[in-house]
């Protein structure tokens, strides 16, 4: 299956699947290939596909798309290729090669009768020495030979440098076998960690031979190849003084087959099998020669190798993945747990208010007590619903609804919180809003969270000036973006912490905050398509701008179930 893997960039480690083409690539929610960058534009290139060549064409995207390291406007992608979108980097693999679907039932591991013989075997020093010339070949013969056998080895190292799925890769690299050896059948065994055997994992037939016949493969042969670290070609046309005399050779056409290791920088990581058979006809119009030979044996060896290699880097590379991840989890937990305490430290002192009033019968400090409690509960909620949020990757949950209405909501939630710091808090919906499809639970969580930022920020304004905070919502003048500005006139935002604005777990706000508001607003309103902007100056206060796409209702499109009517028309409404 052609795809694109992440290998940089927000979505790092993510592979989309192009099963269908046209393909779409951008931040917009309804592109097959969303990407959560915000330097991709919402529609920035496009796959095409015709028959099996893949097309990319720039959208007109702002920062441009390039093939490795080219900007184009239309390129001709080839399997390997590094494709880059805004700081986003991802691999192109093309379609990959036709395998069975049940590998296990159509490879058969067995000692047959049938009177093999292995004909040369190879070490891996030897089938390194593909280019070595021999005295009985003419110069103009081998210098082709060398030239085609150059062209092998840089197509095979290219492929796999640039393949970092092992399906992808084992299917890319019998692709190029049978495209340099004449081979009718062939498969790829890996050795499972855990049980130390050879297990089947790609198997190509050529067009017109047998597809349904199932690989026979000698265990002799394969405990020889494994055992021995060395490359065999076998027939049943000559006869090897190493192995036992077989049955009588039935003039039925002659088989050949190649098995060579794949032996990585430490170890054998699996085996590489291909076979191919001659007709009587065709034995005597080629003079009774074979298909296979030694050079092909020699060229097998030196593939086998470089597949081990990427086979090893890859998993080497889903391993650092794999410590990166857990690692990125040892600190989430730690930052968890130092949040947590604090919290539970608050409830602690408010509990033991309530005990103290309780046991003196002084309601006051009860009252008290139960305030810290309260307080420090909707903490541990707040952190719990962030968390879930942040780490819960899902599809807007989208339906029509009064944008008006929603962010009309969250200040009027906000309002008592506003009176506590003391900051005036003032919202401005647009007259001209029309009903959106978008999701209204998390796009009230994302303005929540920057509300509640905004109104921390103003009530620490310097020089003793009232807070300030106002909410404006307006469209863009084309009407076809969305926009909702929160701002305050608190210290502003330093320019250290700019940078950092958006990470998770980084707080300004000490002990107070969870530091993941605005990392969980950016993850909603990119889940949307949009984008948010922050312009900020030390002293002069920070605005927040939210920037959606304007998506209309389709008919039939389900409504929010919390939807009420829009705001009162006495309401002035001021663009943002």
């Amino acid at each position: 299956m052609p795809s694109l893997f992440v290998i940089r960039g927000n979505d790092q480690g993510v592979r989309f699947e192009l099963d269908e083409t046209p393909v779409r690539i951008g931040r917009d929610a309804s592109s097959a290939v969303q990407l959560h960058d915000t330097e991709v534009s919402r529609q920035h290139a496009e796959i095409r596909r015709h028959d099996d060549a893949f097309t990319i064409a720039d959208l007109g995207s702002s920062n441009g798309t390039f093939v490795n390291g080219r900007r184009v406007e239309r390129h001709a992608l080839q399997s390997g290729d590094q494709v880059q979108v805004g700081s986003t980097l991802m691999l192109f693999t093309g379609p990959s090669g036709e395998a069975d679907d049940d590998l296990e039932g159509s490879v058969v591991l067995d000692r047959p009768d049938d009177a093999s013989q292995i004909v040369h075997s190879v070490t891996q020093e030897e089938g390194s020495r593909i280019f070595e010339e021999r005295d009985d070949m003419p110069q103009h013969s081998w210098l082709a030979r060398a030239r085609s056998n150059l062209q092998v080895m840089y197509r095979t190292a290219l492929a796999v440098s640039h393949t970092l799925d092992i399906d992808q890769l084992l299917h890319r690299i019998m692709e190029l076998i049978f495209e340099w050896v004449e081979a009718d059948r062939g498969c790829i065994m890996l050795v499972d960690p855990e049980a130390k055997q050879l297990v089947p994992k790609v198997r190509r037939t050529r067009d017109g031979a047998h597809r349904d016949e199932k690989i026979t493969i000698s265990r002799t042969i394969l405990d020889y190849v494994t055992q021995r670290n060395e490359g065999v070609l076998t027939s049943d046309a000559r006869k090897d003084d190493r192995f036992s005399p077989a049955a009588s050779i039935l003039q039925m056409g002659v088989r050949e087959a190649i098995c060579v290791p794949m032996q990585g920088r430490y170890d054998m990581v699996g085996v590489i099998y291909i076979d191919t058979s001659t007709s009587p006809q065709e034995m005597v119009r080629y003079g009774g020669n074979t298909k296979f030979s030694q050079d092909h044996l020699k060229l097998m060896v030196a593939i086998g190798h470089q597949a081990a290699l990427a086979v090893e880097d890859t998993r080497y590379y889903s391993a650092m993945v794999q410590a990166e991840r857990l690692a990125a989890m040892g600190q989430t937990v730690a930052t968890l747990s130092h949040h947590i305490k604090n919290i539970l430290q608050g409830i602690r002192g408010g509990s033991y208010l309530i005990e103290l009033g309780l046991s003196e019968h002084d309601d006051e400090v009860v009252a008290k007590g139960w305030r810290i409690v309260e307080k420090n509960q909707k903490k541990i909620s707040q952190l719990v619903l962030d968390m879930l949020t942040f780490s819960k990757d899902r599809e807007p949950d989208l339906a029509v609804a009064d944008l008006n209405q929603v962010v009309s909501d969250v200040t009027e939630l906000m309002q008592s919180r506003a009176e506590e710091l003391g900051v005036e808090l003032h919202w401005h919906p647009a007259p001209d809003m029309p009903r959106l499809v978008f999701d209204s639970e998390g796009l009230h969580r994302a303005v929540l969270n920057m509300v509640t930022n905004a109104l921390d920020a103003a009530a620490e304004t310097p020089g003793g000036q009232p807070g300030r905070v106002d909410v404006r919502a307006g469209l863009t003048p084309k009407q076809d973006h969305v926009r909702l500005a929160v701002q305050d006139n608190g210290p502003g935002i330093p320019p250290e912490q700019m940078e950092k604005l958006f990470s998770p777990f980084i707080s300004s706000k000490k002990g107070r905050g969870t530091g993941l508001g605005l990392t969980v607003s950016q993850k909603i309103v990119t889940e949307h398509g949009g984008r948010i902007h922050v312009d900020s100056k030390p002293g002069r206060g920070a605005r927040f701008l939210i920037e959606l796409p304007a998506v209309r209702p389709d008919p039939g499109t389900p409504t929010a179930d919390q939807q009420t009517a829009g705001p009162s028309p006495e309401t002035h409404a001021d663009q943002p």
